[in-house]
């Protein structure tokens, strides 16, 4: 190859994220030795060089304007010299070196009303999707439940007096998006009717095998109705994903009568003192109430304060479960047991590998 051919440039692909990072960062990256909460909402990383970085959170909504972003670059550049970043639980966190701005810092964000916590042994941020906004297989909110359930656990946000962090997650339809598989509460919106077909509308907005071949579950098959190609659902078989409204708008899931919300408890993703668990059901169906949901808000809290008052110290949700068992859960917290909490997926259960952590068992 010709020496004379300039390199190539292309703006296809993220940038490298490593010329965002703050110099602190740069200067000991792989090279931190512990960190510290020093108080709610603050998190304090010392390397080994002793370089201190502090950490200040606060809450967001999930959907932000370009007002709120832009106001968020303003603090950053009067408190951090500019550097800020989102956690993946909706969060940002502005991060500097001097640590009397802090208390100023958190005093200016005060003002502009949003909370400082969120670390340690407290509630942070929900995580959760699109909700009703934009997303079309959505059988309830999330910005509305999101906020009516944070509105009411407020305090466990902004002070550190859980027995363990508590993660809570939120999933518009079982699609989830959102982390409702492994956080210690997940709310997970749920549809409970199988598409109604408009056969009508198929010949024109659909093409039947792609809405066929959309079903993971084999539920959606060819027919002929009225002499002209169509599709019918196998309810037994449907799991009321709509993948198949996705590629067939003739197929509706939606219903504001039968469609509501789930809760389900005991998920995590660490591996500290036990493994990775899959959340488990615990309440199999809320109907939606908008705006506030007081329903659903009044269950997550139930869960909430009987956890806060039995679990012991860095016990997460799941191993307080897994501690007292099953039947005394249901007991606390007053949850009704019902034939929809019995799991019989032939493949499901205690076969799944969620750890890395792996043992050579010796015979």
């Amino acid at each position: 190859m010709s020496q004379n051919i300039p390199q190539r440039k292309t703006d296809i692909g993220p940038p490298d994220y490593k010329q965002f990072l703050p110099p602190v960062i740069k200067k000991n990256y792989g090279q931190w030795a512990y960190h510290e909460n020093p108080k709610p909402g603050v998190l304090m990383h010392v390397a080994k060089s002793g370089d201190r970085l502090y950490s200040v959170r606060a809450a967001t909504p999930r959907l932000v304007s370009i007002e709120t972003i832009r106001l968020f670059a303003d603090i950053a550049d009067e408190f951090t010299g500019g550097y800020l970043r989102w956690t993946s639980r909706n969060n940002v966190e502005f991060l500097l070196t001097d640590e009397t701005k802090i208390d100023p810092l958190i005093e200016r964000l005060h003002k502009e009303g949003y909370p400082v916590g969120g670390t340690g042994p407290a509630i942070t941020n929900i995580v959760h999707t699109q909700g009703w906004i934009h997303c079309h297989s959505a059988a309830s909110d999330a910005s509305g439940v999101v906020k009516s359930v944070m509105d009411e656990l407020y305090e466990y946000f902004v002070a550190m007096k859980l027995p363990a962090k508590l993660r809570i997650a939120y999933a518009c339809c079982l699609n989830m998006c959102g982390a409702v598989h492994c956080s210690d509460i997940a709310i997970l919106g749920i549809h409970r009717r199988a598409p109604q077909i408009d056969h009508t509308q198929v010949r024109s907005v659909c093409e039947v095998p792609s809405t066929v071949a959309a079903c993971p579950t084999g539920a959606v098959r060819p027919t002929t109705v009225n002499g002209h190609e169509s599709v019918e659902v196998i309810e037994e078989q449907c799991m009321f994903c709509a993948n198949c409204y996705t590629v067939c708008p003739a197929m509706k899931l939606n219903d504001p009568e039968q469609d509501g919300l789930s809760i389900w408890v005991g998920g995590k993703v660490s591996n500290a003192r036990s493994e990775p668990k899959f959340s488990k059901l615990a309440i199999p169906y809320i109907p939606n109430n908008p705006p506030r949901w007081p329903e659903a808000v009044n269950a997550v809290k139930n869960i909430v304060e009987v956890y806060a008052a039995g679990a012991r110290k860095y016990e997460r949700m799941g191993e307080w479960i897994e501690r007292i068992g099953w039947p005394k859960f249901f007991e606390l917290t007053g949850i009704e047991f019902t034939k929809y909490h019995i799991d019989d997926f032939t493949h499901a259960g205690e076969s799944y590998k969620r750890s890395a952590h792996l043992r050579q068992v010796k015979e």
